[in-house]
């Protein structure tokens, strides 16, 4: 499987394709950084940030798009530039028809480094140890942008079996065919 990860950014917008399955060795096959001047107006730096996203998606062809999920920071101002970009790659990938997954920062953590409270240096290390890489990827955003795709790899073939598991029980029970669970001796109904 092939993941494009996004770590959303307005001034500085990491990209990072990684390739593997869950068990076996990943490989990187892209990273880098979409970067836009801080003078320019908003809608100016969105369309910057499509260009490069779209040039990313036609030169690698990723499977899926692991895109950063946005959290509420103390700076408003940032908050909204970063959930801005998010919206422009989760827009780029759907627009292709390629499936987009939203990863917590502490998610992406645990799954790279074992904890969901680690600093980025601990990302940047695991990612380059993860990827045999000769050094860490500069700067941080790239880094976090493979972290999210090798947290893709690893944790969306399970996420994607409780979302089948979770949507074949809801069709069950909508066209009448759920079963009732079996009385456990001692329980009331």
């Amino acid at each position: 499987m092939r993941v494009l990860g996004v770590d959303p950014g307005l001034t500085r917008c990491g990209i990072g394709v990684v390739d593997g399955v869950a068990g076996r060795r990943l490989t990187m096959a892209g990273v880098g950084v979409i970067r836009t001047p801080a003078e320019a107006e908003i809608p100016e730096r969105l369309v910057l940030i499509e260009r490069g996203l779209e040039e990313w998606l036609d030169e690698h062809r990723p499977e899926a798009v692991a895109v950063e999920r946005v959290f509420s920071q103390h700076n408003v101002r940032t908050v909204m530039g970063t959930a801005q970009a998010s919206a422009v790659a989760m827009l780029c990938a759907a627009r292709r028809g390629l499936p987009v997954a939203l990863h917590t920062p502490s998610e992406v953590k645990a799954a790279v480094t074992g904890s969901g409270r680690a600093e980025k240096a601990q990302v940047g290390a695991m990612v380059t140890r993860l990827l045999g890489l000769a050094s860490p990827p500069k700067p941080a955003d790239a880094a976090d942008a493979l972290a999210l795709a090798v947290c893709h790899i690893w944790r969306g073939p399970a996420h994607n079996r409780l979302q089948q598991a979770v949507a074949a029980r809801q069709a069950a029970s909508a066209s009448g065919n759920h079963r009732p669970q079996p009385r456990r001796k001692g329980t009331v109904r």
